[in-house]
């Protein structure tokens, strides 16, 4: 029998928001066969309101494990209506209905129906939305707190064990999952994406390397001793060429320069080796984004624990979940038709963990 959706309103204590938050998007809310759709928002420290949306089973009896979704570096929503095209939104799609999981969504400061400017929020800010959204699973009835996955999307598979921070909240943690993570410090990533990226649009080897000497000096006087790209390319304007985003010396994919600058600052080599969950690190083959050797990193730092931590390369696959039939493809945008196999892959791994191992 095919039921419709139900589509909930929470008006939860502690951090949940009683008031409802207004809405920005124009289309219609997700919604599903057989699925409770719940649209609530939870208050970050800085004061914004922040979307929140969580998708469980219809006419569920008890407490579910739930994914939590730590997200990526874009300014782009997690929510996922009927018609999105999106590969994120279609894994999230696919997870919603799940019949044994919750799901968690939280919109950072500026996306979606979430209030502020992502474009000038930075990471520590954006990380304290996440930890209020991880702090507001105890409001939810429905929710296991205690069977949390956290589900890290790029930039997410980086940070993801740092949204819990006591020892209590990393007891919740009954397992990882990392897509397109990093572990080295940000200075090395944008050596390693920028070396790709001069490669991949057609530098010679001697270009890539003379390229590479002007790169290696405008990350270091900007992340290692934390001036500005201005003052920098007035000093030395030769390197402007190298800088992505061209005349706008106030951001970098979309995010302010103080976001990178506080990336820089983390050990997130020291927090995935405190993780002592069951870990599963995703890549895509044709990532030009991330390296190779940063989930192959992060699976061995968790594995210094014990045996926890998997590695595993998805083929024809790009820095998430979109689907390329080569390396130059993905550089140049050039898609294939979505592959749900990368579904599969994530529902095996967490119904295994959190269903066939479950307590």
């Amino acid at each position: 029998m095919k039921a419709t959706s139900a589509i909930a309103f929470a008006t939860m204590a502690v951090a949940v928001c009683a008031e409802e938050l207004p809405r920005k998007a124009k289309g219609p809310r997700e919604s599903y066969p057989n699925v409770d759709v719940i649209y609530d928002s939870v208050t970050a420290p800085d004061g914004k309101r922040l979307r929140i949306i969580i998708t469980k089973p219809h006419g569920a009896k008890k407490k579910l494990p739930v994914i939590f979704v730590a997200g990526w570096l874009s300014c782009d929503s997690v929510e996922a209506p009927a018609d999105t095209k999106d590969e994120s939104g279609l894994v999230f799609r696919g997870l919603a209905q799940l019949p044994e999981f919750a799901l968690f969504r939280v919109d950072k400061q500026g996306v979606g129906d979430s209030e502020g400017v992502c474009s000038e929020t930075d990471f520590e800010s954006e990380l304290a939305g996440y930890r209020a959204a991880f702090r507001a699973l105890n409001a939810y009835d429905f929710i296991d707190p205690r069977r949390v996955y956290i589900l890290g999307v790029s930039n997410g598979g980086g940070f993801a064990p740092l949204v819990p921070e006591s020892d209590a909240e990393q007891a919740q943690i009954r397992g990882y999952i990392s897509v397109g993570g990093w572990v080295k410090t940000w200075f090395e990533h944008m050596l390693e994406i920028e070396r790709r990226r001069f490669a991949l649009s057609g530098k010679s080897p001697g270009e890539v390397t003379d390229r590479m000497r002007g790169a290696a000096t405008l990350y270091h006087e900007w992340l290692i001793k934390g001036r500005s790209i201005d003052d920098i390319l007035k000093e030395q304007p030769q390197l402007a060429e190298l800088w992505p985003e061209g005349k706008d010396h106030a951001h970098l994919y979309g995010r302010p320069l103080a976001f990178y600058q506080q990336l820089q600052k983390l050990n997130l080599g020291a927090a995935w080796s405190r993780v002592k969950a069951p870990t599963y690190v995703l890549r895509g083959a044709f990532d030009w984004i991330m390296s190779r050797e940063d989930s192959e990193l992060i699976a061995a730092y968790v594995n210094r624990n014990g045996d926890l931590a998997s590695f595993y390369e998805i083929p024809n696959t790009g820095h998430t979940f979109q689907h390329y039939l080569s390396l130059a493809d993905a550089f140049n945008g050039k898609q294939a038709p979505f592959d749900s196999k990368v579904i599969g892959l994530l529902v095996d791994w967490l119904r295994n963990k959190g269903i066939t191992h479950e307590d």
